[in-house]
C-alpha cells in the first residue's frame, strides 16, 4: 500500500512539472507562414530557447511563471505571452518591422558625420551616461540606422537585426530587441520599447570574478531592481529606500502595494511617488502610465507602466542586471 501511494505521488508530480510545459508555433502575421528560429526568452533573464525550422516550440515556464515569455525573431516586433495554459497549443503572431525613412541628398562626408553624431546621442540615451554605461561596447553598430530626412529635434534609431553587446564593466553578454527608440534633443525626453536578453556571464578568471562581483554589487545597490526586491519583502527602510508622496508625507510598504496571491504583487498610488536611496543618492520620482504596475519577487517589474525621472532614470541598459542575480552571502 505504501508502495502504491509512493507512486502515485510521484505520477501526479510528474504531470504537474510536465505541464508548465507549454507549446506553441510562432506566425508571420501577414503571410500566416512560420517562423523558424525564433527566439523565446524571459525578458531580462539568462533563460530561453528557440522556435524550429517550422516555427514550432516547447519552453518550461516552471522557474518562470510569474514573467511574460517574450518572443523575437530578426525583422519583427516582439511579442509577448502571459497565457501560460497547457490545454491547447499557443500560436503566437509577429509582425513585420517596416521603416519609411525620407531619402536625403548629403554628401557622403556628411552623412558620415551625422551617423557619428546620431550614433553619440543614441549610446548616451539608450546605454546611459554612468561609468557602467561608458564601458558597454554595441557589437553591431553597423545594424542601427537613423531618420535623417526628418524631423531633426527627435531623434529616432530603427533595428532590424537584435543590437549585441558586451557590458564590459559588469561582464555580461547582451542581446536587445529594440522595437522603438525616440529622443527629442529639445525636451531631452524618450521613448524605448524592447526586450532584454542576457546571454552569457563573462566571468572566467578567478581574480576578474571578483572584480566582476564587486562591480554587480555596486550597481544593484539602489537600482530599480533593489527597490521592487525590498517592496516585494516589505522591507523598504530597512534596505535604505524612503518613498514620499508628492506632499512629502512618508508612505509605507502597504500604502503602495496590492497583493493579488502569492505569486503577483502590485504597485498603486493616485500620485506619482519620490523614492531616495540613503539620502546620499538624488531623489527618484515614478510616474505612473498604468493604474497600478506588476512586480515579482525577482525584481521583474511591467516596464510599460512606469515613467522614471531622477536617479532611477540614469539607470539604462548599462547598469542592468539578469533576474537571476543575488547578492553572495
Amino acid at each position: 500500500m505504501r508502495r502504491f501511494i509512493l507512486l502515485f505521488l510521484f505520477i501526479n508530480f510528474y504531470k504537474v512539472a510536465y505541464n508548465q510545459v507549454i507549446k506553441g508555433t510562432v506566425l508571420d502575421n501577414e503571410t500566416k507562414s512560420p517562423i523558424g528560429f525564433a527566439c523565446l526568452y524571459f525578458s531580462g533573464t539568462f533563460s530561453g530557447t528557440q522556435s524550429d525550422q517550422n516555427g514550432n516550440f516547447e519552453v518550461d515556464v516552471s522557474k518562470n511563471a510569474s514573467i511574460p515569455l517574450t518572443i523575437s525573431a530578426i525583422g519583427y516586433y516582439s511579442s509577448t505571452l502571459t497565457d501560460f495554459s497547457t490545454e491547447k497549443p499557443h500560436i503566437v503572431y509577429l509582425t513585420p518591422k517596416t521603416y519609411q525613412l525620407k531619402e536625403v541628398s548629403i554628401n557622403a562626408k556628411s552623412l558620415a558625420r551625422r551617423r557619428e553624431a546620431n550614433l553619440i546621442s543614441f549610446k548616451n540615451v539608450f546605454l546611459g551616461t554612468t561609468y557602467n554605461a561608458r564601458q558597454c561596447v554595441i557589437l553591431n553598430e553597423s545594424d542601427i540606422t537613423f531618420n535623417y530626412g526628418s524631423d531633426k529635434d527627435t531623434l529616432k534609431a530603427f533595428a532590424s537585426k537584435p543590437i549585441l553587446i558586451n557590458n564590459r564593466r559588469l561582464g555580461y553578454s547582451i542581446t536587445y530587441y529594440l522595437d522603438k527608440f525616440e529622443y527629442s534633443r529639445w525636451g531631452r525626453t524618450f521613448l524605448l520599447q524592447g526586450n532584454i536578453k542576457f546571454n552569457e556571464d563573462l566571468n572566467s578568471d578567478p581574480i576578474q570574478k571578483q572584480v566582476f562581483e564587486r562591480r554587480r554589487e555596486d550597481a544593484y545597490f539602489g537600482s530599480r531592481m533593489h527597490f521592487f526586491r525590498a517592496l516585494w519583502v516589505n522591507d523598504l527602510i530597512s534596505e535604505g529606500f524612503i518613498v514620499k508622496a508628492p506632499s512629502g508625507v512618508n508612505l509605507n510598504d502597504k500604502d503602495i502595494v496590492i497583493q493579488q496571491d502569492s505569486r503577483r504583487k502590485f504597485l498603486k498610488y493616485p500620485e506619482n511617488i519620490d523614492i531616495c536611496y540613503h539620502t546620499k543618492i538624488p531623489i527618484s520620482h515614478i510616474v505612473f502610465l498604468k493604474e497600478r504596475v506588476y512586480f515579482d519577487n525577482s525584481g521583474y517589474f511591467d516596464g510599460l507602466g512606469i515613467s522614471w525621472e531622477g536617479e532611477f532614470a540614469r539607470q539604462r541598459i548599462g547598469d542592468l542586471l539578469p533576474c537571476e542575480y543575488y547578492i553572495k552571502e
